[in-house]
């Protein structure tokens, strides 16, 4: 019974968060090109966009593109300046965006993509297409691999209506059209994420998974009060403090602890939480593909655990997959058994 009991605790899921910190960290000295990511606050003027936004008259004084964005989109229905505008501004954003390419070398993405497995799930705010492109290309080493969700859309991911199918943006799905681009921006205090599919199909995999999760880990995301339907429902798939007394929180972010730690207060149960200002330092750099088996180990079972055997900043490709592959070799063998996995 305690083992039926440690094993299902051990795969349930891990669920991940990330927010434009984690694009950030991703890229410090920017993309293949040196562009770097920006946050939300001073993104027009990084974009050069305040010549856009100059022909029309804002209230808001706000440098906040999702502030600018609302009021552009409250105006629109009865000023048509305003309309042309914000559709001015929504192209110009997706182009941006889709500009990015991810470095040659390893990043922070492709660190966590393979940290976690197939029972696990990422789940991004950010439009920029770097998880994507991470995802795909530690593809070759392993198909155990988590599920990606886009809760605000993201320029390299697509739909195609006939199939109901998601997959790469202007690629072709199985029917031969092409998956067309989702829509990225929303007005901030009521997101109408139930209007585009696959950002509602988005929220919905996420809820399911953290309701059964484990463990959260929150990258580079400060859940901002603006964004009251997120929040909302974020709150309503983890439940209060008091029903996830078991369950652990992670945050990496450069912010101040205390800080972090007040903005995300009505998830955590009591001290049930670590705080990281990087990923290496995080359960899923120290114990890449084995976090939950790892967290369970070390608060359940008391047991002293070497962190020290994980992730490393400045690896290669080659030192990552020989660090890897024992995990993955495991894995395959235990599949459909009932074993457990072990942490190294």
């Amino acid at each position: 019974m305690v083992f039926n009991y440690e094993k299902i605790m051990k795969e349930r899921p891990h669920v991940v968060i990330l927010g434009a910190g984690a694009s950030c960290a991703a890229i410090p000295n920017g993309d293949k090109a040196g562009r770097k990511i920006s946050a939300m606050n001073g993104f027009i003027e990084k974009l050069g966009l305040s010549e856009l936004l100059s022909r029309v008259k804002l209230m808001t004084k706000s440098d906040n593109l999702e502030e600018i964005y609302m009021e552009l989109d409250e105006r629109s229905n009865c000023e048509k300046d305003c309309e042309n505008v914000k559709l001015e501004l929504e192209q110009c954003i997706f182009s941006y965006m889709s500009g990015y390419k991810i470095p040659d070398g390893p990043t922070i993405y492709d660190y966590l993509v393979l940290s976690l497995t197939s029972k696990d799930l990422i789940a991004t705010f950010n439009w920029d297409p770097l998880l994507i492109q991470a995802y795909l290309r530690v593809s070759k080493y392993t198909d155990n691999l988590p599920y990606l969700v886009f809760l605000h859309g993201n320029v390299a991911i697509g739909y195609c209506e006939q199939d109901n199918a998601i997959g790469i943006v202007n690629s072709k799905c199985v029917c031969g059209k092409l998956f067309r681009p989702v829509k990225l921006l929303y007005p901030i205090k009521k997101k109408d994420y139930k209007s585009e599919i696959v950002i509602d199909k988005s929220w919905k995999e996420l809820q399911k998974n953290l309701k059964r999760a484990y463990m959260v880990t929150i990258f580079g995301y400060s859940a901002p009060k603006s964004d009251i339907e997120a929040v909302s429902m974020l709150k309503e798939a983890w439940g209060t403090p008091e029903e996830r007394n078991l369950e652990e929180i992670e945050i990496i972010d450069i912010r101040d602890e205390d800080e972090v730690i007040l903005s995300w207060k009505d998830f955590i149960h009591t001290h049930h939480y670590s705080y990281y200002n990087n990923f290496f330092d995080s359960t899923l750099g120290r114990f890449p593909r084995r976090s939950c088996e790892a967290t369970f180990d070390r608060l359940m079972n008391c047991l002293f655990l070497d962190g020290d055997k994980g992730f490393k900043d400045g690896m290669t490709f080659l030192e990552i997959r020989q660090k890897i592959f024992p995990l993955i070799e495991e894995e395959n063998e235990i599949k459909g058994t009932d074993q457990m996995l072990k942490l190294y």
